[in-house]
């Protein structure tokens, strides 16, 4: 790679950074719970996301609960995964889509299967 390459090419600290405003931003269009604010962390290669318990079901005082992780592929494709809080697992929900459709069906949750 030449120096003006090098100088042009993105860290990976900066992929990271860019892919949590995109999901943040995302998230401001959604559909249930608006007025909470929900996080985005870094698990691995993978995005979870917290929101407060909104519902009271999962934590009754309204802490912050994991609703989602978005885990990346290989070939370009995501899986999104909702939280089973009573055994402490995540269960894939939708795979094999881009990063866009999953955010709109997080965004929608139209089922109810991640903002608890």
């Amino acid at each position: 790679m030449n120096r003006a390459a090098a100088i042009m090419a993105p860290s990976s600290a900066q992929v990271v950074d860019l892919m949590v405003r995109r999901m943040e931003r995302a998230l401001r269009e959604r559909v249930r719970y608006r007025y909470v604010q929900p996080q985005v962390l870094r698990e691995g290669d993978s995005y979870r996301i917290q929101s407060p318990c909104c519902s009271r079901k999962v934590d009754p005082t309204g802490g912050m609960i994991d609703i989602a992780l978005l885990v990346p592929h290989d070939d370009g494709h995501w899986c999104l995964c909702s939280r089973d809080h009573a055994n402490s697992t995540w269960e894939p929900r939708h795979q094999d889509v881009s990063l866009d459709v999953l955010l709109d069906l997080l965004c929608v949750d139209s089922e109810r299967q991640f903002w608890a």
